[in-house]
């Protein structure tokens, strides 16, 4: 019976992960931001940094190139979505891969699952023919909220340790 259950609740959270991309591909940020997200979300992007082998990790806890909460969200996304947005218009074309999605958590009671997977985004921008590529790690943990899964924490962990402006949602 548990193999059916790991089974079902890892389906519901990869279906999560792919609505939650096909809506940022989409540029549905606003119902990404409405409807995928917990008022109280913990999104950061830390920066990678060069370290030796024997460092406990390779990656900053004090720099991010992203570190958000539901309120700053609300404001890049926003921004996005006015006029303003001048380095995306035209729109930046992206496509996100997701990919070997592992649910490290398996309460059968908790509300809160965490999950690990990996991105690849293709973006490409106006008539430019060499895209750029983003990939790395993302931890996740999704909330129950009124029977529906939403994001209530995000580690993004990038394989780059120099990224261009990010102007879009990991």
């Amino acid at each position: 019976m548990r193999g059916t259950d790991t089974h079902s609740r890892r389906a519901s959270c990869e279906e999560f992960l792919y609505e939650e991309a096909q809506l940022l591909d989409d540029r549905k940020v606003i119902e990404w931001h409405e409807n995928m997200v917990t008022k109280d979300i913990d999104y950061r992007v830390p920066i990678r940094t060069t370290r030796e082998r024997s460092a406990e990790t390779e990656f900053s806890n004090e720099s991010y190139h992203m570190k958000e909460d539901w309120g700053t969200l609300k404001v890049r996304v926003d921004r996005m979505e006015n006029d303003f947005a001048w380095s995306e218009d035209p729109p930046t074309m992206n496509r996100r891969f997701v990919t070997n999605v592992r649910v490290t958590n398996w309460d059968d009671e908790a509300e809160e699952i965490t999950v690990r997977s990996n991105l690849l985004v293709h973006r490409l921008q106006s008539d430019d023919t060499d895209p750029d590529l983003i990939s790395g790690e993302r931890d996740d943990t999704l909330r129950r909220v009124d029977g529906d899964w939403r994001l209530a924490e995000r580690r993004v962990l990038l394989d780059h340790t120099v990224v261009g402006t990010l102007s879009i949602i990991l």
